[in-house]
């Protein structure tokens, strides 16, 4: 599942939906795969898949001519750290809230390509220093809004239209058919879910039908799901 996510986030990342005329350009959610990727499979199964999404994008930028930007050895190993290796690699943070549901949803995903931004912000102010017109008749002279500038024009967007995906992927399923036995259990817990069953009928029950709690409970959702189909 890992490499069909990274090997989809590549795909997109060449999808240019805006091109920039000072530079950078806004992709059909390249971020999104490896965002999901983190929620739904955790935080180091997530960096996994994030370093390999950024040594890929590291190649592409080698084949988009990283080597010949003029930059002196230490500026170039910096730039490979903080605008490839760092700056896609933190996208695998993205599930580190996921427990909390979709706020744990929206706040890893925003918290993680925040955290991206920050790298491309970090570059631009310190290995670049750009500053200069940045459109027709706009010009910025200090190096820390032109950057700032300069990557929120497309990372801010692309913020924006992930998080909604991400929202869209992930909300919940009121289908029988997502149903599964670790979150009926976990909802089992709570004594306001199904409130006027008594647990200690349920379990009796589940006792003299020779079946353990688990059992009576994943034979129950097999039922519902036949039901449904």
């Amino acid at each position: 599942e890992g490499a069909v996510m990274v090997a989809l986030a590549t795909v997109l990342s060449f999808v240019k939906i805006v091109h920039l005329p000072w530079g950078g350009s806004i992709t059909l959610l390249s971020m999104l795969p490896i965002i999901v990727f983190s929620i739904k499979r955790g935080v180091a199964n997530g960096l996994a898949a994030s370093f390999v999404f950024a040594l890929i994008q590291f190649i592409q930028g080698c084949a988009d001519g990283l080597f010949g930007w003029g930059l002196t050895p230490v500026s170039l190993v910096a730039c490979i750290f903080i605008d490839y290796i760092f700056a896609f690699t933190v996208l695998g943070l993205a599930g580190i809230f996921r427990k909390y549901g979709m706020p744990g949803v929206i706040g890893g995903s925003v918290m993680a390509m925040g955290l991206r931004l920050v790298c491309h912000y970090i570059s631009g102010v310190l290995i670049f220093g750009s500053f200069g017109e940045l459109w027709n008749g706009f010009t910025v002279n200090e190096p820390c809004l032109y950057s700032l500038l300069y990557n929120g024009a497309y990372m801010l967007p692309e913020i924006v239209f992930t998080v909604i995906g991400a929202v869209v992927l992930m909300r919940p399923s009121k289908s029988v058919q997502d149903l599964q036995l670790k979150s009926v259990k976990k909802k089992y817990k709570s004594k306001g879910f199904a409130a006027g069953c008594s647990r200690e009928v349920i379990e009796r029950g589940a006792e003299m039908l020779g079946w353990t709690l688990d059992e009576l409970i994943q034979r129950t959702i097999d039922a519902l799901k036949t039901f449904q189909e």
